[in-house]
C-alpha cells in the first residue's frame, strides 16, 4: 500500500512543537557551527584559551591511550626478542666454555714448554754432567731440607757431588744408595756454600735458614754491602760446587746479614743434574817400592 501524502504528526500540538523546536535547533546549530567556522577562518587567536583548555583536558588521555597503544604493540617484538636473546646466551655460554678449554690447553703447552726449555738448560748446562735423574721427594716443610734422588752409585753418583736444575743450585748429594740417592738442599741450616755477587764478584757465604729461604753474610766486610735483588751465584771456592751457578737472589738486608730466595724450587724440579765434584781429590802419592838388590849379596 502506498504511503500517505500527508506527513504532518497528526492533531497533538506537542509533536508540531517538537517537531518545530527540533527544526529550530538545527537551524540554530548550523548557523552557529558556520559563524564558529567563519570566526576560526579569519580570527584563529580567538579560540586560543578554549583550545588549550580542551588540549590539558585531552592531552593525558591521549598519552595514556598512546601508551596501551605501544605497550600492546611491543608485546610480539618483546617476546621475540627474549627468545632471541635466550639463543644468544645459550650460543654464548657455548663460545665461552670452547674458549676456556682452548685457554686451558694453551696454558697446558705453555706449562710443558717450560718444562722442556728446562730439561734443555739442565742437558746443556755444564758438560761435567754425571747423570739426569728425577727429585721423587723433598722436605718442603720440615726444619730439615732434603731430597730423594732416583740414581744412585750404580748410575756413578757418589757422596759430595752437586746437585743443580735448569735455574741453578739444588744441594748436595750426602747419601748414595745402589739406585737412590739423598740430597741435602741449600735452604737445610748444615748448607754452606761459599758464592760471589755476579755484579762485582763480592764473596759471602750463603746458609740455609731452615724456613725455605737463605742467610747471606759477606765475607770480608763489617757492615751489610748487599741490596735486594742482587744476585748471587757460585764461586767455586772450596773445590766442591762448580763457579757460576745460580743460587739465590737477596730480597731483604739487615744490619750484617742479607736473606735471599733460593734460585731453584725442589718442589717444583722435574729433572735434576748431578754434577762432578769442581776440584776432584788430589791421588794418592804412589807407593815406593824397595830397590832390587844386586845378585851374589
Amino acid at each position: 500500500m502506498a504511503p500517505p501524502r500527508n506527513r504532518r504528526p497528526g492533531f497533538s500540538r506537542r509533536a508540531q512543537y517538537g517537531l518545530f523546536f527540533s527544526y529550530v535547533a538545527a537551524i540554530g546549530l548550523l548557523l552557529i557551527g558556520g559563524g564558529l567556522v567563519l570566526v576560526s577562518r579569519y580570527n584563529p587567536q580567538l579560540f586560543a584559551p578554549a583550545r588549550s583548555a580542551i588540549a590539558e583536558v585531552t592531552t593525558p588521555v591521549s598519552t595514556g591511550l598512546d601508551w596501551i597503544r605501544r605497550s600492546i604493540g611491543a608485546v610480539p617484538e618483546a617476546i621475540g626478542s627474549y627468545f632471541g636473546v635466550h639463543g644468544e646466551n645459550v650460543r654464548l655460554k657455548r663460545q665461552i666454555a670452547a674458549e676456556h678449554a682452548a685457554l686451558q690447553r694453551a696454558l697446558g703447552l705453555e706449562r710443558e714448554n717450560q718444562r722442556l726449555r728446562a730439561l734443555l738448560k739442565v742437558r746443556d748446562a755444564t758438560p761435567e754432567t754425571i747423570v739426569v735423574a728425577r727429585l721423587v721427594n723433598s722436605s718442603a716443610t720440615s726444619t730439615r731440607r732434603y731430597a730423594t734422588l732416583n740414581a744412585g752409585s750404580w748410575q756413578r753418583v757418589a757422596q759430595g757431588q752437586p746437585v743443580r736444575d735448569g735455574n741453578g743450585l739444588i744441594g748436595q748429594v750426602v747419601e748414595a744408595g745402589p739406585n737412590a740417592s739423598r740430597v741435602l738442599l741449600v735452604t737445610d741450616p748444615d748448607s754452606t756454600i761459599p758464592v760471589r755477587r755476579a755484579g762485582d764478584g763480592l764473596p759471602a757465604i750463603v746458609t740455609g735458614r731452615g724456613d725455605g729461604t737463605l742467610d747471606v753474610r759477606a765475607a770480608n766486610a763489617a757492615a751489610n754491602p748487599f741490596r735486594p735483588g742482587d744476585l748471587l751465584i757460585t764461586s767455586g771456592t772450596g773445590g766442591v760446587f762448580p763457579p757460576n751457578i745460580p743460587i739465590g737472589r737477596i730480597t731483604q738486608t739487615g744490619r750484617d746479614n742479607a736473606t735471599a730466595a733460593p734460585a731453584s724450587n725442589p718442589d717444583m724440579a722435574d729433572h735434576v743434574m748431578v754434577l762432578r765434584v769442581f776440584l776432584p781429590e788430589p791421588a794418592p802419592p804412589p807407593q815406593a817400592f824397595p830397590a832390587p838388590k844386586p845378585k851374589g849379596q
